[in-house]
């Protein structure tokens, strides 16, 4: 669930950012998606509009994308998973159809290599309803993210109709992406008493555990030339954080708040660490040249929030800022062609709680 920090941060509203006059003496601040420094961005396009719209991946050729969204005023409880074709006209809409069960929870989609299929972790075997959320007051008011057992991840065709379970081990089994080839798929699993990265043959089912520090490990991709990967980790360090992260484990939980970048190599040898920058570090991607990466973070700020998204090498150096000083803005991906950008941001929400999806035309 590469989203789990977007479920506690939506909840603040956007922040406007850009003075545009007063009134009275006082600012007024008009929503935007595009503000003026945000010099990598062109031609910004919103293709949601209301809900909690996040995790929006493109598929293979570039023309569709997967994403997963909450709307009460839909009647959408928790997460379900939703296509749609981009639009290439001027006036065209974004029209999304549900391609999960409508039923549990589900998350973390991603297309297949052929086009013609998708893979996502659902709990709807578990039962037909939502899972039930946390209490966090039970945890000192603390972020805390549930590891749900009953996520397991499913091969589904594009009108919603399951072909193939792909995980039925104990344990949570979710945030799967699919390797260049279109051969692998790399998941995380608690299936072996710590959160962990597993890659797996999708013809033959064979897997490999590939992660084995003591620690979260999740929201990994492979490089575009398939020779890397890359994710998100937390390593407790000290008696206290390894106590703490081993009791909330026991209760199939998580506190995903201080997290760093990592990369490998795609069979998990030689990893590195990219960030140390303190707080949470997530979603990160390489750009399509496999060497420059993309990430979102809050490591700027003391109370959690905003977060924006930014550029790194893969020596950790070279940070740059990349989008608005106080919006939420996470899961960035690049086209397969490198020319678009997607990502997902609370900006231009009219200061209410929705999150929505932004396609723009990447510029170097």
């Amino acid at each position: 669930m590469k989203k789990a920090l977007y479920f506690f941060f939506v909840l603040l509203p956007a922040t406007p950012i850009a003075a545009q006059g007063t009134a009275e003496g006082k600012q007024v601040v008009p929503d935007s998606v595009h503000y003026a420094f945000e010099k990598h961005f062109a031609n910004v396009q919103q293709l949601t509009f209301g809900g909690d719209n996040a995790e929006a991946y493109f598929s293979f050729d570039g023309q569709w994308l997967i994403y997963q969204k909450t709307s009460s005023k839909e009647g959408i409880p928790c997460d379900q998973m939703f296509i749609g074709k981009i639009p290439t006209k001027e006036g065209e809409k974004f029209e999304p159809k549900l391609v999960s069960t409508g039923k549990g929870r589900s998350t973390c989609g991603a297309f297949t290599k052929d086009g013609k299929h998708v893979i996502y972790a659902s709990t709807h075997l578990g039962a037909d309803t939502c899972p039930p959320v946390p209490d966090r007051k039970k945890y000192g008011n603390k972020y805390i993210w549930p590891l749900y057992e009953s996520f397991d991840i499913f091969l589904a065709d594009l009108e919603g109709n399951i072909v193939q379970q792909l995980t039925n081990g104990k344990g949570y089994d979710a945030e799967a992406t699919i390797s260049p080839d279109g051969k692998k798929m790399i998941y995380t699993s608690t299936k072996d008493g710590d959160i962990d990265l597993y890659i797996m043959d999708l013809k033959s089912g064979k897997e490999k555990r590939i992660t084995t520090a003591l620690g979260y490990d999740g929201g990994a991709w492979f490089s575009p030339d398939g020779k890397k990967i890359i994710w998100r980790a937390s390593r407790p360090k000290t008696e206290a954080e390894i106590k703490e992260y081993k009791e909330l484990l026991a209760e199939n939980l998580v506190a995903p708040t201080n997290m760093e970048v990592f990369i490998a190599n795609a069979d998990g040898s030689h990893v590195q660490q990219v960030t140390a920058l303190g707080n949470a570090n997530w979603a990160p991607a390489y750009l399509p040249d496999s060497k420059k990466i993309i990430f979102a973070s809050n490591h700027q700020s003391k109370r959690g929030f905003p977060f924006n998204l930014f550029l790194v090498n893969e020596d950790g150096s070279g940070l740059e800022k990349i989008s608005a000083e106080k919006s939420f803005d996470a899961f960035p991906m690049f086209s397969p062609d490198g020319k678009k950008i997607v990502f997902c941001s609370n900006r231009n929400n009219g200061g209410t709680r929705d999150t929505n999806i932004f396609i723009a035309d990447w510029v170097e």
